[in-house]
């Protein structure tokens, strides 16, 4: 494959200083659907430990407002991520990101974990169906990134290589995926939310796609039946031949920023004050 701008201008830089520059270029030129797909399962993961589906269902965010959480959730990381974590706008997402987690009992390995399958699973989704594979500059500059985030939100152990991510969020997973009611009634809330966003002839297809894209161990959680081999075998070969397509497009010349997307929660824009929780401590 002959390297292209955004590759060529990635090799120039320097992970330990550029990071964040390269995680931009990277994810907002080459990436932006895919890193959007994966980070939608890397939640739906988090849905299968009862400790996180608890809490979830508790805030009540999921089932009253599922679209203004999801929004809010999408548009805080993508704040920091568009401008940069030590932007105006980047710290104050993230000051608000922390004062709503913290008012809550939440337990280290849970935010681990949950930092774990936003740093790996768009990684596992470019080893399967990227249309390019990611330079070893970006998976560094990925773990860097990761490292940053957890340190200004107080999450302390994080693993300090992709690799042993990959073995604590495994063993994690085997030790505290189990059914629970909360983890059954957080999934279908966000299933339903994504149905809603397609015409009702299509939703069948959407849930069935969404489905295949999960663990067994995952589905088992939720008390999902598998959906047939059949399915994930077309969905996998769909992704493929994306890839593949991709290959031969012309590449984006200009980033696809989160920020300046039209929301369905804010139609006519928002402040960072509209999102979240509402914390009358918060400015």
């Amino acid at each position: 494959m002959a390297e292209h701008g955004i590759l060529a201008a990635i090799g120039s830089l320097e992970p330990y200083r550029d990071y964040q520059r390269i995680c931009f270029l990277s994810t907002n030129y080459d990436f932006p659907w895919d890193v959007e797909q994966a980070l939608s399962l890397a939640f739906f993961k988090t849905y299968g430990v009862p400790t996180i589906s608890a809490l979830l269902e508790q805030t009540g965010e999921f089932r009253d407002r599922a679209q203004k959480r999801y929004d809010d959730t999408k548009l805080i990381l993508a704040e920091m991520f568009d401008h940069g974590l030590d932007s105006e706008r980047g710290r104050e997402a993230n000051r608000r990101l922390n004062r709503m987690h913290g008012r809550f009992p939440i337990s280290n390995d849970d935010y681990l974990y949950v930092w774990s399958v936003i740093l790996l699973e768009p990684i596992r989704w470019n080893r399967k169906w990227g249309w390019r594979p990611y330079t070893p500059k970006e998976i560094d500059a990925q773990l860097l990134y990761a490292h940053e985030l957890a340190r200004r939100m107080g999450i302390r152990d994080a693993p300090a290589t992709i690799d042993e991510t990959e073995r604590w969020s495994r063993a994690y997973e085997a030790a505290n995926f189990h059914f629970a009611e909360s983890n059954r009634r957080v999934a279908g809330y966000t299933l339903d939310l994504y149905l809603s966003w397609y015409p009702g002839f299509m939703r069948p297809l959407v849930r069935a796609v969404t489905l295949a894209l999960l663990d067994d161990e995952l589905l088992a959680a939720f008390s999902y039946r598998p959906p047939p081999g059949w399915t994930r075998t077309l969905v996998d070969v769909a992704l493929r031949m994306r890839a593949l397509a991709l290959r031969f497009l012309p590449r984006r010349r200009t980033p696809r920023l989160v920020t300046k997307e039209r929301m369905r929660s804010y139609p006519h824009g928002y402040s960072l004050r509209d999102l979240g929780v509402s914390d009358p401590d918060m400015p």
